[in-house]
């Protein structure tokens, strides 16, 4: 994969992850805060618990932190996947938003 479509599909990433949050919180009880500055979107509920969506240029990653842990993820050509074999990057942060904002909350590529 080259730089720019690294950057082509990671932005795809971020904007539907933005996109998302802001359909929840117009059709569900979650209060989740997201900001974006550059390539990174911190997510911030109202327990003032955060989870953080960065991308890693150079090494053509994304990174999410949450309190269930850090994962890196890499596109395949379909999905973005963990490195480490952890699964598919949109599961994993409707696991972690749905524990650090209380209700079950599905987030899709």
């Amino acid at each position: 994969m080259t730089d720019l479509e690294f950057l082509d599909r990671a932005e795809l990433l971020l904007r539907a992850l933005e996109q998302q949050c802001d359909r929840l919180n117009d059709d569900t009880d979650a209060d989740i805060d997201n900001q974006r500055v550059g390539g990174m979107i911190t997510l911030t509920f109202s327990n003032r618990s955060q989870i953080i969506v960065n991308l890693q240029k150079p090494l053509h990653e994304v990174w999410l932190a949450a309190r269930s842990g850090g994962y890196h993820y890499r596109f395949d050509g379909q999905q973005w996947v963990d490195t480490k074999g952890q699964g598919e990057f949109w599961a994993q942060l409707s696991r972690d938003i749905s524990a650090q904002a209380g209700l079950p909350l599905v987030f899709s590529s």
